[in-house]
């Protein structure tokens, strides 16, 4: 049976991870000089190939632990591309992964031994193959997914204020968003705890520190900004 499909087709599978950040008031994605050809010192996805006996999302797991030592990262998978000259070098199948993680979480030294760099989403560089386009679909999914879901929250330290928050919000979905109106919908939101703490760096006045309690979560609440 393995050699009637191995007289079939030669496909390698890999898997690419699109690392989302909230860093200056702006949402960027981690980006690497690619270490071998082809494509050689072009800006890359981090990204790898799966073992034989390696599941899909073990493989994802495993290639941003490298790149960043952490472990407990909130990852979805996004989609698969498999144009057959996506890579001029052999027949590659690539799925995409989805991470957000905190700039201050990862491990600085495994950063830099990658060359990593962080680029607003809305300055990237050339990027090899078909990389674009998977960051592209990657941000169209997560900008469908915070809506609806908080996921959000883990672009955030567990401390943060609501002007934050709708900053964080803005960059994803790349349009601005009424005050008031986004406000209104936070206070229904029972799951938002607001804390006896001020970050006084903004303002005389201050903003309240608030926190995402996950227990208080309920997944039939109506989330929704």
């Amino acid at each position: 049976m393995d050699r009637a499909y191995k007289e079939v087709q030669q496909i390698t599978l890999a898997v690419d991870c699109i690392i989302f950040g909230f860093n200056n008031n702006q949402l960027e994605v981690l980006l690497i000089h690619r270490g071998f050809e082809p494509e050689k010192e072009r800006w890359s996805l981090m990204g790898g190939f799966v073992g034989n006996r390696e599941d899909l999302d073990a493989a994802a797991h495993r290639i941003l632990h490298d790149l960043s030592g952490l472990e407990d990262v909130y990852m979805e998978q996004v989609r698969t591309f498999g144009k057959a000259d996506r890579d001029p070098y052999e027949r590659v199948v690539s799925t995409t992964y989805s991470a957000l993680i905190l700039k201050e979480r990862y491990k600085a030294e495994l950063i830099a031994q990658y060359r990593a760099r962080w680029f607003s989403i809305d300055d990237l560089p050339n990027l090899i193959f078909d990389h674009k386009q998977m960051i592209v679909s990657a941000l169209n999914r997560l900008r469908r997914r915070v809506r609806t879901v908080p996921i959000v929250f883990n672009l955030l330290p567990k401390k943060f204020t609501l002007p934050q928050l709708q900053k964080l919000y803005e960059g994803i979905l790349g349009e601005e968003l009424d005050k008031r109106n986004f406000r209104k919908k936070l206070n229904t939101m029972d799951f938002l705890v607001k804390l006896d703490e001020k970050d006084m760096s903004g303002s005389r006045k201050g903003a309240y520190y608030y926190q995402f309690d996950e227990k208080k979560y309920d997944r039939d609440t109506n989330f929704n900004i």
